[in-house]
């Protein structure tokens, strides 16, 4: 016999699967949770009133109905006198509010389906099955105003009519009835405020979303006090991030400038000196500088001040195949699969996407471009024929200045390329990443949240 788990588990298990069922979004759980109080208090309530009061009551009154004809029947065979039963019929209408009739020769009609839900049928008949204890015929929906009882005596049968309400607590539903459309109106105004609360939260959201994929924002906290402090922590965050690279764009400036000026001395001075080859080896070695120099700044510096704008990804890749083909590579396609308007920064992704078609070009002598929408993403693949990266080495090849060791090295660059397009790709809130191309060389996908 196998082990029970321990109760810890078994809670852990039942939380998982009670998670799983639940909704995830915060506005439907809250609702859940104002919701499902109501709606079990409301049961019981319900259900103890149906139980103590509705049953009882008309409990009460069957069995008084019931005990008058009882009595009818008792004095109709008592006082055998009364043939035509004149007086007794006098005595039910005005004394009892009965309609009697007593039907010489007659017998009960086939008994009749019954109803589904009846409290008073089914309490009907057991007390007269208790009080009676005689064969007995009753319809209780026939006439909604009305019951009728038909009892078997020697000579016939006396039927018995009287009001529904003599026998049954027909305005008891009047309660469930406001009960329930209370509960409904007090739901109603409890949602409404509920959804004025989520708003600013799902507003504050969305804002943080749109900033992590570098979208001009405009935010004003609103809500309840707790949600504004968070609005404001947010402002206050966006502000310090956009200072820091503000100050950081201001420094690489003044560096960008104070290096140029001496890498312009050097050139200068190797200008006018004779040209040997130790000068053109310097000389190579300061353009070197320079370059370096230049990707490092743009790396540094990348493209914050562009604004996000809906762009046509048929366009910029299209475009992207004129400038590969450019560098002396072949093109194979440019597929694009599903809506292709996206809001980014263009030169940005421009660049990005350059970097990596560039770095295929160089290393392979086939580029495929593929482009394909997803729910929340749009995604770029981008394939070459070259000889490929080792797995392990895959995500080395994203830091700054790293070269690999085997045949695919940047070896004209300054190992800034992929940096750059995984920085401009991580800026818009998505990512770069390298997997095994079905050209035999790697595939590199640009994600871009949608």
């Amino acid at each position: 016999m196998a082990r029970l788990p321990p109760p810890r588990r078994l809670w852990r298990l039942l939380s998982r699967a009670i998670g799983d069922v639940l909704p995830k979004g915060l506005y439907a759980r809250s609702l859940i949770i104002i919701i499902a109080p109501v709606v079990l208090l409301q049961s019981v309530i319900a259900y103890t009133f149906m139980e103590r009061h509705w049953q009882l009551v008309t409990r009460r009154l069957s069995a008084a109905v019931t005990a008058d004809v009882a009595a009818l029947i008792d004095v109709y065979e008592s006082y055998p006198q009364d043939k035509d039963a004149e007086t007794l019929t006098r005595i039910a209408g005005t004394r009892l509010n009965l309609d009697l009739d007593i039907l010489k020769g007659a017998t009960l009609p086939p008994a009749g389906p019954r109803p589904f839900f009846s409290i008073l049928d089914e309490v009907l008949s057991d007390e007269i099955k208790r009080q009676i204890r005689r064969p007995y015929w009753i319809d209780t929906v026939g006439r909604s105003s009305l019951i009728e009882i038909r009892v078997a005596i020697p000579d016939g049968v006396m039927r018995v009519t009287a009001r529904r309400s003599m026998a049954y607590a027909s305005n008891s539903h009047i309660f469930l009835l406001w009960m329930s459309g209370s509960s409904l109106v007090l739901l109603g105004v409890a949602i409404l405020f509920l959804r004025n609360q989520i708003k600013p939260i799902l507003r504050l959201a969305a804002v943080a979303e749109s900033f992590g994929k570098g979208r001009e924002i405009e935010f004003r906290p609103r809500g309840a006090r707790e949600v504004r402090q968070a609005g404001h922590a947010f402002i206050e965050m966006k502000r310090r991030i956009e200072r820091a690279m503000e100050q950081r764009t201001t420094m690489l400036n003044g560096v960008s400038h104070d290096l140029r000026t001496i890498i312009t001395r050097f050139k200068l001075t190797l200008a006018l000196i004779d040209q040997t080859a130790d000068v053109e080896d310097l000389q190579r070695d300061v353009d070197e500088m320079s370059r370096m120099l230049e990707a490092y700044l743009a790396f540094a510096r990348g493209d914050s001040g562009e604004a996000a704008v809906p762009t046509d990804m048929r366009a910029l890749l299209e475009d992207l195949r004129t400038d590969v083909e450019r560098l002396g590579a072949h093109v194979e396609a440019i597929e694009i699969d599903g809506e292709a308007s996206v809001t980014l920064r263009p030169d940005a992704i421009r660049r990005c996407l350059f970097n990596l078609a560039a770095n295929a070009a160089r290393y392979g002598d086939t580029v495929a471009v593929v482009g394909r929408r997803e729910a929340r993403a749009f995604l770029v693949s981008i394939d070459d024929d070259g000889p490929g990266i080792p797995a392990d080495q895959r995500e080395e090849v994203f830091k700054p200045f790293v070269r690999l060791d085997d045949a695919r090295q940047d070896a004209g660059g300054s190992g800034l390329g992929l940096s750059i397009a995984r920085d401009i790709a991580r800026a818009h809130g998505g990512d770069v990443s390298l997997h095994d191309s079905p050209l035999g060389g790697v595939r590199a996908t640009v994600r871009i949240p949608a």
